[in-house]
């Protein structure tokens, strides 16, 4: 009797171990499919977020440059004592869209300068601020005197938030027929070589404000710049280089802005403004130097 007693609860026990380990191995394999199934919606969140960022279409932002490319970005000023006795002027990432060597390094500090704008409407004489942004100045010296902004006609007017009119790419030649294309290089076009900000403190951008444009960082500025024909300090940051004044001639600008654009910017970046419906081309530019 005590035989068939202990075989009973041998063979209990057993039952109970193999009960266990059925249970365990059942856990086991639940915990599994929850580890997979948490590994795929991981797997998946981070496939979508990939696709959001780079495929085309996704609402990733894109830089924006200014003011051709829409001034949003507010550069650091720079802390070069003015003025500025040595210059650094780097090779751009983008091939010169006409081409120009760099300005020399050694700038003419104590130079003031005038500049002399010959266009299809008539004259603009700019005051430049040599001794408040004098690489700056240094940099648009060069270039007018190379003949770099000869033939070329202003391509962005801006009539919302800040009153722009820009000019100094290559790209848009006095010939080029101005469309907003999306896949045009106007718009688009520097020297080959780009410098950093200067006059950044407190500066504001009344009417009559000669400043660069730039793509969105302080150290990316080339060969285009605006002119302000109405105050525009309350739409602009200080983030783009004042290097002068209109002296005469902002009369001209004002009646271009008045007939407003033709067409509005759809390239990326670039959704503010447009192609002026009055044509303003840049026959030459001359410099005056005392």
């Amino acid at each position: 009797m005590a035989g068939k007693n202990e075989r009973q609860r041998r063979q209990a026990r057993e039952k109970y171990r193999r009960q266990q380990e059925i249970r365990t191995a059942r856990r086991r394999q639940i915990r599994r499919r929850g580890a997979i199934g948490g590994s795929a919606v991981l797997a998946a969140a981070l496939i979508a977020t990939l696709l959001l960022v780079f495929l085309p279409g996704g609402t990733a932002q894109h830089p924006k440059a200014s003011p051709s490319k829409s001034p949003s970005a507010t550069p650091s000023a720079t802390t070069v004592a003015e003025p500025a006795h040595h210059c650094s002027y780097t090779k751009a990432t983008t091939a010169a869209a006409r081409t120009v060597t760099s300005p020399p390094a050694t700038p003419d500090y104590t130079a003031s300068y005038q500049a002399t704008v010959s266009t299809n409407l008539g004259k603009l004489v700019l005051n430049l601020a040599n001794s408040k942004a004098t690489c700056t100045v240094n940099s648009f010296v060069h270039l007018a005197e190379a003949g770099y902004f000869n033939n070329t006609q202003c391509h962005r007017l801006t009539t919302t938030g800040i009153y722009v009119l820009q000019c100094g790419d290559p790209y848009a030649t006095a010939t080029t027929k101005m469309t907003c294309s999306s896949t045009g290089k106007v718009g688009t076009g520097g020297p080959g070589y780009e410098f950093a900000s200067e006059n950044l403190t407190g500066a504001t951008y009344p009417a009559g404000t000669l400043a660069m444009a730039n793509a969105g960082t302080a150290d990316s500025n080339g060969s285009q710049f605006f002119i302000v024909y109405k105050d525009s300090t309350s739409g602009l940051g200080p983030s783009y280089t004042p290097f002068g004044t209109v002296s005469s001639g902002l009369d001209i600008v004002q009646n271009v802005a008045k007939d407003g654009f033709s067409c509005q910017y759809i390239q990326s970046g670039q959704s503010e403004g447009g192609a002026p419906k009055k044509k303003v081309i840049i026959d030459s530019m001359t410099i005056k130097k005392t």
